[in-house]
């Protein structure tokens, strides 16, 4: 069985930090994989001059996202929308919207994965571009047609993950991280999680991967001791169908998947 997945994403990154690791799990199976990019990430930082200028920067980037998918080993279908980096939210929904859910149309996925309302680091362009997606997927699925539409997840992070990794930073004389700040990591309660992968057996492509984001120098403020335990485990919300209480967490995006 083929199994479709589409996500949807605001920045080059973004995917490769989401949903990098549950997917390397899956390198060679038989996987369609479309992702869907609002920006090209053009407002992002320059970490070494000598990679990019502010005028190239988006096509380096766009560049960079297909390397990351590469080195975790797959060739998708990457769709970038080109909507200003930092201006998603001022995209009008409906057009949004409707830009997704072509492309949901177009793919059929069992899968959707996009953000959820705390767009991770609570940054405007992952609520929009989250929001957007949540609205195609529905409209997609009630609209009939050939094709599954399983599954819609949201990216999160389970609140007592992140307050390990204060205490881990905490130990080290590091001040842990305030989920009150922009672009900084915030987590959604515990019992909301209703898919929590193990990702340690991707651990080292998913590093990879995130280094083919140079012109980003990711995770360099973090010690890189404590990398495992940021990039080890991909949770998400089961946004639809809702996970009822008392279901046991799924250790995989793709079990119980099955053609309706």
């Amino acid at each position: 069985m083929t199994i479709r997945v589409v996500g949807v994403f605001a920045h080059p990154d973004d995917d490769t930090y989401g949903i990098g690791g549950s997917l390397a799990l899956h390198a060679g199976t038989d996987l369609e994989l479309t992702v869907v990019m609002a920006t090209s990430g053009d407002a992002g930082g320059i970490a070494d001059p000598s990679l990019a200028t502010r005028e190239t920067l988006g096509a380096v980037r766009e560049a960079e996202d297909l390397a990351a998918w590469r080195a975790l080993g797959f060739e998708p279908d990457v769709r970038f929308l080109r909507h200003p980096d930092g201006g998603v939210a001022r995209v009008p929904r409906e057009q949004l919207a409707a830009e997704v859910l072509a492309v949901l149309q177009e793919a059929r996925p069992h899968l959707v994965i996009t953000f959820g309302p705390d767009g991770i680091t609570g940054h405007e362009d992952h609520i929009a571009i989250g929001a957007a997606a949540t609205e195609a997927f529905h409209a997609a699925r009630s609209s009939g047609g050939e094709g599954p539409f399983v599954r819609l997840l949201h990216l999160a992070i389970a609140t007592s993950d992140l307050e390990r990794l204060g205490e881990l930073l905490r130990e080290r004389g590091l001040e842990p991280l305030d989920p009150t700040q922009p672009f900084v990591p915030r987590g959604v309660p515990d019992d909301t999680i209703g898919v929590s992968v193990d990702c340690a057996a991707a651990y080292e492509r998913k590093v990879e991967a995130l280094r083919c984001h140079k012109t980003q120098g990711e995770l360099e403020d973090l010690p890189f001791d404590l990398w495992p335990e940021i990039l080890g485990t991909e949770a998400f919300v089961l946004a639809w169908p809702e996970r009822a209480p008392g279901d046991p967490i799924l250790a995989d995006l793709f079990e119980g998947v099955s053609d309706p």
